[in-house]
């Protein structure tokens, strides 16, 4: 039996080049310094496709070493939500709180908090579900909400 809404990142599933347009500093709420760099990505279904994996690398980031990210997904049936997790090379052995939420339609929002560089931060990421040309947005509120600021964006294009 599918449960509605555990298959809303099916379109991700594949080998992606990524395209990534971020603020340099993007735990500053000052900075307005944007950059631009290439990664590639793979994903996945696990766990009888209730969950996900996605992998991605940046080779050549204009702030540093190369480094590697991964993606956890993980979909509660009771809830309807997805629970995204995220950890990289760039903080080792650390997976962020997650962000929760679901897709309405093609686009997907996912909220949660964190802190960084000391300071609390409320997340989210918006996910737009094209299957040839999927986008990924970052927004962080340093006001507990009242206000966004996007601070990253993503736009995958399907490898062969």
């Amino acid at each position: 039996m599918t449960i509605s809404g555990q298959h809303d990142f099916d379109f991700v599933f594949g080998r992606w080049r990524v395209h990534n347009r971020k603020l340099r500093d993007n735990a500053d709420p000052a900075c307005d310094e944007w950059v631009e760099f290439e990664a590639t990505s793979e994903a996945f279904p696990l766990l009888g496709g209730s969950g996900h994996l996605d992998r991605i690398h940046v080779p050549r980031p204009p702030d540093g070493p190369a480094w590697e990210g991964l993606t956890l997904r993980l979909f509660d049936p009771v809830a309807g939500t997805w629970s995204i997790h995220w950890s990289s090379t760039r903080v080792p052995g650390r997976l962020d709180p997650p962000v929760v939420g679901r897709f309405t339609g093609d686009r997907g929002v996912f909220e949660g908090e964190d802190v960084l560089a000391g300071r609390p931060v409320r997340l989210r990421f918006e996910w737009r579900a094209d299957p040839d040309r999927p986008t990924w947005t970052q927004a962080f509120s340093w006001d507990g909400g009242a206000t966004w600021r996007p601070n990253w964006a993503m736009t995958l294009s399907r490898l062969a």
